[in-house]
């Protein structure tokens, strides 16, 4: 997983409360247990109009002119600002994996649904929580401002305007931990190897019997 310290970055605004997974990624790309290759599906429904299929070239496929992901300003947006309740619906790690596909690394919302606030932290996303009244904010000013930037800054947990005001955020110490130093639960768990190594070697003297079964 890539270590998350500092983004900067365009915000690209969806202004809709309860935008669940199957909008994120739809049911029908979910064949694959890779991380990557889920981009160009990203919100599928709202970008194309034409129904998207499985292992198709999306290259000719006709945009959707109104969506914001298709429109000039927002091209290379790494950043998401949405409403309240985003990522609800059916638990699928699908969901963060097309976002960072995408090119998002942080979603800003007033609130999340749990799931899909855990798999983000879990596969290198960070969602930050702000009041619905900072949200508002932040819509104005990206609406008003082309171009509109933030910098993200996980290590000191604070959002930095283009004007240079900055915003606090909070996020568990443990998640900014994994995040900060790029790790899933994998590379949580190698960080122990010499540990799980040690006490392999020391059963396998102990009781040798139970190595001799394992082809």
């Amino acid at each position: 997983m890539e270590p998350f310290v500092k983004q900067s970055g365009i915000v690209a605004p969806m202004d809709r409360a309860n935008i669940d997974t199957d909008m994120i990624i739809p049911k029908q790309f979910l064949k694959s247990i890779k991380r990557s290759g889920f981009g160009p599906n990203l919100f599928d429904e709202l970008r194309y109009l034409d129904e998207g299929q499985p292992d198709a070239d999306n290259s000719g496929r006709p945009l959707n002119p109104d969506f914001v992901l298709n429109q000039a300003r927002y091209q290379g947006a790494q950043v998401l600002l949405a409403r309240e309740n985003f990522g609800c619906g059916s638990s699928r790690e699908h969901a963060p994996w097309a976002l960072e596909d995408f090119g998002f690394r942080t979603v800003i919302a007033p609130s999340y649904a749990d799931i899909f606030f855990n798999n983000s932290f879990k596969n290198g996303l960070l969602p930050i929580v702000l009041d619905e009244e900072t949200v508002d904010m932040l819509f104005k000013e990206v609406e008003a401002n082309e171009g509109y930037e933030l910098i993200i800054d996980l290590e000191n947990q604070n959002i930095v305007k283009p004007n240079g005001d900055s915003i606090a955020f909070e996020v568990d110490s443990f998640r900014k931990h994994c995040l900060l130093n790029g790790l899933d639960d994998i590379g949580l768990t190698l960080q122990d190897a010499d540990d799980i190594k040690a006490y392999e070697d020391k059963r396998r003297q102990s009781s040798p019997w139970l190595f001799d079964q394992v082809k």
